[in-house]
């Protein structure tokens, strides 16, 4: 068992030895498991200062992040995003989840979620705000 990883570790020692040896290249022309390493991926996270940490990712990427982690905690469809704005911690936003599906659809039942991402777009919590009706167009909450 020791074998493979050890393998596996002088593989990225050299690696990293051949990016030290070519710190010119640019990212388009960088092999992805090093991209991968300096912690690009490929989210939309915009790249700070050559020397600095990769800042916040983008508000079109911190939606796709926000319905990738709420399909995978609720398994249901996401139906719209309701609003989306910056935090201190990254983003908030809500989005609308198809809940129960009836006929006729008027009478399906959808729920408003708040989604906090960090911000490189990680999960950092999420919670149901709102049950309704489709038709329902009160507003009340």
């Amino acid at each position: 068992m020791n074998g493979p990883t050890k393998s596996r570790a002088k593989s990225r020692a050299r690696d990293d030895a051949d990016v030290r040896r070519h710190p010119g290249a640019g990212d388009r022309d960088e092999p992805r498991r090093d991209r991968d390493r300096l912690g690009d991926d490929g989210g939309g996270a915009e790249r700070a200062p050559r020397h600095g940490a990769p800042r916040r990712i983008r508000g079109s990427a911190a939606v796709e992040h926000a319905k990738s982690h709420l399909m995978e905690f609720t398994g249901q469809p996401i139906e719209a995003v309701s609003s989306l704005s910056r935090t201190r911690e990254g983003w908030r936003g809500v989005l609308e989840v198809l809940e129960l599906e009836r006929i006729p659809r008027t009478t399906d039942i959808l729920a408003s979620y708040a989604v906090e991402l960090d911000e490189r777009g990680d999960l950092m919590g999420y919670e149901r705000i709102h049950r309704y009706y489709r038709n329902d167009v009160s507003g009340d909450q």
